[in-house]
């Protein structure tokens, strides 16, 4: 019952900060959106799921025979269910792992195309982050603006100094995480067996990146392309609303918004990110329009994965596994 309760607390903060925020003129600005910017933006995310597939099939390499295209593509739409249907996407590792294995794809190599995924994922914002704070060398930028850019540049860059320690020194981790979990009391056999799972997923990870080259490349390129499609929905949104902000600015503002709402303990940081992109967005465009295009926004590309993916989890793992997962990032 309490996983519910939070649930429907998160859906319900997500609609109603920004009809709180816009007030009445936020329908008649939603009634005026073009129809086909909507369909534009959602076949962008149909667009964001068939180059997710290509780049969950390149990463699995030698093993990509054991999932066939259609099953790859159901991976990652009930993986981006469970991203969005759990607190700091948790559950979406958990789905990809438990899926591939259902194929026949080792858990240690699961897990090592996840963190793959994820460190493409992180270069990607890491140069999207560069190139924005050169663009904005020559632009006038408020002071709360700069800050959010240099913070978000730092954090980044130290995600994938961190990424690099772990890699080099993972000896010196696993010695560290052994004797952490010793004075925890926890017992040998499962400090053991931990640390086991640990090079094993270190030593597919070491085999995923000994991929060719071009498969590397073409795998970032993937990343790019899925990200700025996806980043793109805000802008477009107040695009079709009338309002003229600058593509990088929506990107960064989004970039932001959901990383407040990965510290959320709301599904899919449902009431945070609002929150978060309203304090960004309103100064600049509006109460009535950063509302209004907040609402299309989290539509596209959160209450849309929600629904489509939700059947596709169901079809794929079944209701006693979504309760399992439910269970375990809801505790």
């Amino acid at each position: 019952m309490s996983r519910s309760i939070l649930l429907c607390i998160g859906l319900l903060a997500a609609l109603l900060i920004p009809w709180l925020l816009g007030g009445s003129e936020t329908w008649s600005r939603l009634n005026d959106f073009p129809l086909s910017s909507l369909l534009v933006m959602l076949g962008m995310i149909l667009l964001c799921w068939v180059v997710n597939t290509l780049r969950l099939r390149l990463l699995l390499g030698d093993q990509r025979d054991k999932v066939s295209p259609v099953k790859s593509l159901g991976v990652v739409m009930a993986a981006e269910f469970a991203y969005c249907a759990t607190p700091g996407g948790s559950g979406g590792p958990l789905t990809i792992m438990a899926l591939l294995a259902r194929n026949g794809v080792r858990p240690a190599r699961g897990s090592a195309v996840f963190a793959m995924d994820q460190l493409s994922d992180l270069l990607f914002f890491l140069c999207a982050l560069t190139g924005i704070l050169i663009y904005a060398l020559f632009q006038h930028l408020s002071q709360h603006m700069a800050w959010l850019l240099i913070i978000s540049a730092l954090s980044m860059f130290g995600g994938l100094v961190s990424c690099v320690v772990v890699a080099r020194y993972h000896r010196l981790v696993i010695r560290m995480g052994g004797r952490l979990l010793a004075r925890l009391n926890v017992e040998p056999s499962t400090r053991m067996r931990w640390a086991r799972k640990l090079l094993h997923f270190l030593a597919a990870f070491t085999d995923t990146l000994k991929l060719p080259p071009q498969t590397l490349i073409t795998v970032f390129g993937l990343t790019c392309v899925h990200w700025i499609l996806r980043y793109s929905v805000l802008y477009l949104a107040l695009r079709g609303l009338g309002a003229d902000l600058q593509w990088a600015w929506s990107f960064l503002i989004q970039m932001v918004s959901l990383s407040a709402g990965q510290f959320s303990l709301l599904p899919g940081g449902a009431g945070a990110a609002e929150l978060t992109s309203a304090a960004l967005l309103a100064p600049m465009v509006g109460k009535s329009t950063a509302a209004a295009a907040i609402l299309i926004w989290r539509a596209v590309t959160y209450y849309f994965y929600l629904l489509v993916g939700g059947p596709v989890f169901l079809l794929m793992l079944g209701r006693p596994l979504l309760k399992k997962l439910m269970k375990n990032v809801y505790p």
